[in-house]
């Protein structure tokens, strides 16, 4: 038995400030750890929505060719040009627009109706986030935009040349040949795309899907692969006012780099 006069003896010993300071660094350690997994997981799953996303848009795509006779979903013919807003000025432009401003479907809006769920043509990893409820309910009103862009020729002219011939509809099984001489491939991608604030103005601001890391890319039969964007190849960068005419030309850049080297 211990005496109470062994007991008066010992001195109760609290933390010292440095233990204090390492007990914090070490749990402000496993916050942080525990937030970057958290992140990660979270991006993992807006990457996997996002593939799936595509997956039932190329879906969509082949039922409609089936519809049509093989072709793709393509046009209409583009209205005259009149504002810088309005971002379908020419007919076969690679587009992210799913309605016209007069409310004709366009692109991808044409593959609505084929589609189980309308939203899946908004990526969940867009910044800022689509408001998909507005953007469908305006198609069929006004110009309406999903988040992902769609090639159904390869127009690059800011707005059609009065006469002009327009684009054949392309095949689903023969897409032809890009600027590169190679085969046709990819369809649809992620939206990456930065500008200048002067832009603002005609309502065009930056979009970008998954912070700009990377591009999923539909291909022509229906698989979807994950290109690297540490190299900006699949950003399309209006930022340079003076490039503004040249913005479908960046876009079928970066279409043709998913299609493949020659």
């Amino acid at each position: 038995m211990i005496k109470s006069t062994q007991l008066r003896g010992r001195t109760k010993r609290g933390f010292t400030l440095v233990e204090v300071l390492v007990v914090i660094a070490v749990i402000a350690i496993l916050a942080s750890l525990l937030l970057t997994g958290v992140h990660s997981a979270t991006e993992t799953a807006r990457r996997t929505a996002c593939i799936s996303n595509l997956r039932q848009i190329g879906a969509g795509i082949a039922l409609y060719a089936s519809d049509n006779s093989g072709l793709i979903p393509y046009g209409p013919k583009a209205p005259p040009f009149t504002s810088p807003g309005d971002l379908y000025p020419s007919t076969g432009a690679p587009t992210s627009l799913i309605s016209l401003r007069y409310g004709t479907p366009v692109g991808l809006g044409l593959v609505l109706k084929y589609m189980g769920d309308p939203k899946a043509l908004f990526c969940p990893g867009s910044e800022p986030p689509a408001d998909s409820a507005l953007e469908l309910a305006n198609v069929g009103k006004e110009q309406a935009q999903c988040s992902y862009y769609y090639r159904h020729a390869g127009n690059t002219q800011l707005f059609d040349s009065p006469g002009a011939a327009e684009p054949l509809n392309l095949h689903l099984g023969d897409l032809g040949l890009n600027r590169n001489g190679v085969p046709v491939r990819a369809l649809v991608m992620d939206t990456i795309f930065t500008c200048s604030k002067e832009l603002s103005q005609f309502d065009i601001k930056p979009h970008t899907n998954h912070g700009g890391k990377f591009a999923n890319v539909l291909y022509s039969d229906g698989s979807v692969l994950t290109g690297d964007n540490a190299s900006q190849v699949y950003t399309v960068d209006l930022s340079d006012l003076s490039q503004v005419r040249s913005g479908f030309d960046k876009i079928l850049k970066a279409f043709e780099h998913a299609d493949g080297p020659k």
